[in-house]
C-alpha cells in the first residue's frame, strides 16, 4: 500500500492507495468522529463490496442505502433519498458519510455529507479507476441538472479516500477506459514525462496490469494533490484540470447523461481541444497526432456525436463554469505537458473545430468496437 497526503492544512488527507483495503478498519476509523455510519453506494457496486466495506466500521451503527446505478440519477431527486435515510435514521453533526463506489455516488454522496445538517465528514471509497484517479480526490461534490453538468454542487473535502485497485477486477472494459481518459489529461496538463510512459504502457494498462495500473493511480493522484493544495477552489491553476470539460460536458448533456460516459466525452473534448491549439499556432501537427493515438489506443472515441448541431454544441458549451461574462473560457495546450485557460480566441474557430470534428469518420463511439 502506497499512501499520499493532500495537503490542506487542518483538512489535509490521506489517500490509500492498494490491493484488498475495502474492509481495513485501521485505515477508515481514525477518522470517524462519531458512532453513526451511513454506506451510499449502488446496485451495482452493493452486491460486490457493501458487505466487506461494512466490516470496516466494527462497533458503529452503520446504516446503508443502495441507489439506481447511472449518470442519469446523479439528480436533486435521488439526493433527496439520501436526506431521507439520514434523517430517518435521526444521523447527526458527528455522523460519517461513506461514499462506495464510482464519480456518481462520491459526488452525490459528497454533496450531501456538505450540505446535511451544513456540513458532516464523509469517506470516499471509489470502485472504479476514474474516481480511483480523478472525482473521490479535490473536494467537488454535485449533482447534474438538466440544463448543465455538474452545475447544483459544494466544495466539501472528504476525510480519507481508500482506493482499493483490486476492485478494478471488476470493472467493464468501457469503464477502465473512461478512467484512463482521466489519467491522460494528467500527462497532458503538467506531467510530459508521465504521458510518455503512457505511450509506452498503454496495453499494459489495458491488460490491468496490477503494478501499472497502480502506478499510474498514484502519480494521478500525486498530480492532483498538488493541485488542488495550491487551489482548492478553482481560483487559478485547479482549472487546468478540466482540459477536454467544457467539449465533454456538453456532450454529455447533449446526448443524454449516461449514453456517454464522462472520460470517453472527455477523451475527445480533449482531443478537439488539441486541435484549436493546433490552430492557434501553439501545438504542431506531430503532438496532435500524438494526442489522437494514445487516446484511440485506450479505446476511447475520438469524434464528437454527429447527433449534435454545431450550433447546439456551443449552446450547451455556454453553460459552463468557466464562462464569464457570457464569454466561453477553454483550457488549452501549449505543447504537451502545458495548459492554459484562454478566452482569447475567435468563435469562428471554436466552430470551425466542432464543424471539422462532425465532418471525419466516427471511428470509435460509446458501445461501439
Amino acid at each position: 500500500m502506497n499512501t499520499l497526503q493532500v495537503d490542506l492544512g487542518k483538512r489535509s488527507y490521506p489517500i490509500h492507495i492498494g490491493q484488498d483495503l475495502i474492509g481495513s478498519p485501521e485505515l477508515v476509523l481514525p477518522h470517524v468522529r462519531g458512532k453513526q455510519v451511513l454506506i451510499v453506494t449502488n446496485t451495482t457496486v452493493a452486491p460486490l463490496y457493501l458487505e466487506k466495506a461494512r466490516a470496516a466500521f466494527p462497533d458503529r451503527q452503520v446504516a446503508t442505502l443502495v441507489l439506481p446505478d447511472g449518470e442519469k440519477y446523479k439528480t436533486l431527486e435521488t439526493l433527496n433519498l439520501i436526506y431521507d435515510c439520514l434523517l430517518e435514521h435521526r444521523f447527526h453533526r458527528q455522523a460519517t458519510l461513506v461514499a462506495l463506489g464510482g464519480g456518481v455516488i462520491g459526488d452525490i454522496t459528497g454533496f450531501a455529507a456538505a450540505s446535511y445538517q451544513r456540513g458532516v465528514d464523509f469517506i470516499q471509497i471509489p470502485t472504479t479507476l476514474l474516481a480511483q484517479v480523478d472525482s473521490s480526490v479535490g473536494g467537488k461534490t454535485g449533482v447534474n441538472h438538466p440544463l448543465g453538468k455538474n452545475m447544483i454542487g459544494a466544495f466539501h473535502q472528504p476525510v480519507c479516500v481508500v482506493a482499493d485497485t483490486g476492485s478494478l477486477n471488476t470493472l467493464e472494459d468501457r469503464q477502465l477506459s473512461a478512467g484512463i481518459a482521466e489519467i491522460i489529461k494528467y500527462g497532458l496538463i503538467r506531467d510530459p514525462a508521465f504521458f510518455t510512459w503512457l505511450e509506452q504502457n498503454m496495453e499494459a494498462l489495458l491488460n490491468r496490469n496490477p503494478e501499472t495500473l497502480a502506478y499510474a493511480i498514484e502519480r494521478s493522484c500525486r498530480n492532483k494533490a498538488e493541485v488542488v493544495a495550491r487551489d482548492e477552489t478553482e481560483q487559478g491553476e485547479r482549472a487546468l484540470l478540466n482540459l477536454g470539460h467544457t467539449f465533454g460536458h456538453a456532450i454529455e448533456t447533449g446526448m443524454g447523461y449516461g449514453t456517454w460516459l464522462h472520460g470517453e466525452a472527455v477523451a475527445t473534448g480533449m482531443i478537439m481541444a488539441a486541435d484549436m491549439s493546433k490552430s492557434l499556432g501553439w501545438l504542431d501537427q506531430k503532438a496532435l497526432q500524438q494526442v489522437a493515438n494514445l487516446i484511440d489506443r485506450a479505446q476511447l472515441p475520438t469524434r464528437a456525436p454527429s447527433e449534435l448541431s454545431t450550433d447546439r454544441f456551443i449552446e450547451l458549451m455556454g453553460v459552463d463554469k468557466k464562462v464569464q461574462d457570457g464569454h466561453i473560457n477553454l483550457v488549452l495546450l501549449k505543447t504537451i505537458g502545458q495548459a492554459v485557460v484562454t478566452g482569447e480566441f475567435a468563435m469562428t474557430l471554436l466552430r470551425h473545430t466542432i464543424d471539422e470534428h462532425h465532418a471525419l469518420t466516427l471511428t470509435r463511439g460509446p458501445g461501439l468496437s
